[in-house]
């Protein structure tokens, strides 16, 4: 893309932002009519008891600024690989959206099944991956001249070495980092703002980097959706006038894991998603832990390492405010996504 290109690809950053602001003025009374008032668990911090009733779904409010920013983008381009990553994040986000149409039915906070989510996700996930695999996105050929070859390229941050990877293996390798960074994304929006908040970082690192190896075709959704979470954020920062439920967390995780393996760098989620990685370690940690003592000890009764999980919740039972978690957190992000950056300096 020419220069001009890539500087109205910044600039819809702006229009999008507005687009989402308006939006979410009429947006979240027409989501408060619809009674999407969120449940909160029993489980949870006892304080968060007062967000009950707070709208949810409101990550239509971003998704749709996002189509909409994408669409016209690519109509005017002529090109459309953006809108196939926003596809896939859409398709994670049509889980979600059922997701919470079905806890908003119940009237409880259990929407879908986890065996239903992981046959929904792992299907969706195979087949964006097989798109990319005959498109040449994995291969590095997006001439598909060699369309056949059974092997994808993987990418090793911090150096220029691309290895060659059979696609038997690729492909469920991919599949779990998919589905796994996905759910990371889920279980981070747990407070006002978080999962939005980390998110917008990292798109930022997705938008700078397509431009910078020559990919700016990519840089249309994530720049159309930094737009509609900077707009978002306007109302689900603390306190939180709506939440993004599912639907939102799981079009983000969709979006992450698009933007990655579509520039076919999925090894630097683990740079750039250090966050999402860190709140499900913690769960992971804490129940497994549980668990274990539980087994071992001699009064059969389980230990926790973490005060609650996700890590966020740990922190708020140590007294940390929510601002205090949300800036730490976003501050981790920047970070990290300066780090990886640095990471694809072979690439450019």
């Amino acid at each position: 893309m020419k220069d001009g290109q890539i500087l109205i690809i910044l600039l819809s950053i702006i229009p999008c932002f507005l687009i989402a602001l308006v939006a979410g003025r009429y947006m979240i009374p027409w989501l408060k009519s619809m009674k999407t008032g969120q449940k909160i668990r029993e489980i949870g911090p006892r304080w968060h008891k007062g967000k009950e009733g707070t709208p949810a779904m409101g990550g239509l409010i971003f998704i749709g600024t996002a189509f909409l920013g994408c669409l016209i983008l690519c109509l005017v381009f002529h090109s459309w690989t953006s809108a196939l990553v926003f596809a896939f994040a859409l398709v994670f986000g049509a889980i979600g959206f059922f997701d919470d149409f079905r806890k908003i039915k119940k009237k409880q906070n259990e929407g879908l099944t986890a065996p239903q989510k992981f046959v929904l996700q792992l299907a969706a996930s195979a087949l964006y991956l097989y798109i990319l695999y005959r498109t040449g996105h994995l291969t590095g050929d997006l001439s598909g001249s060699q369309a056949n070859d059974l092997t994808c390229n993987l990418w090793i941050p911090f150096t220029d070495i691309i290895c060659k990877i059979p696609i038997w293996v690729y492909i469920p390798f991919a599949i779990f980092v998919i589905v796994g960074c996905v759910n990371a994304v889920n279980l981070t929006d747990g407070i006002d703002g978080l999962a939005s908040g980390v998110t917008v970082p990292v798109m930022v690192f997705f938008l700078v980097t397509a431009i910078c190896v020559k990919k700016a075709e990519l840089a249309i959704f994530p720049a159309a959706l930094i737009g509609g979470l900077l707009g978002f954020l306007c109302y689900n920062f603390h306190p939180a006038k709506v939440f993004m439920g599912d639907t939102g967390s799981l079009f983000l995780g969709g979006a992450v894991c698009g933007m990655a393996f579509a520039l076919n760098m999925p090894l630097i989620l683990v740079l750039v998603g250090l966050v999402y990685i860190v709140e499900t370690l913690s769960v992971i940690l804490q129940v497994g832990y549980f668990k274990l003592t539980k087994r071992l000890c001699a009064d059969h009764k389980g230990r926790r390492i973490f005060k609650m999980t996700p890590i966020h919740h740990h922190f708020e039972m140590c007294g940390w405010s929510e601002i205090k978690i949300w800036v730490v957190f976003v501050t981790v992000s920047v970070i990290m996504c300066v780090i990886a950056f640095i990471a694809t300096a072979a690439l450019r």
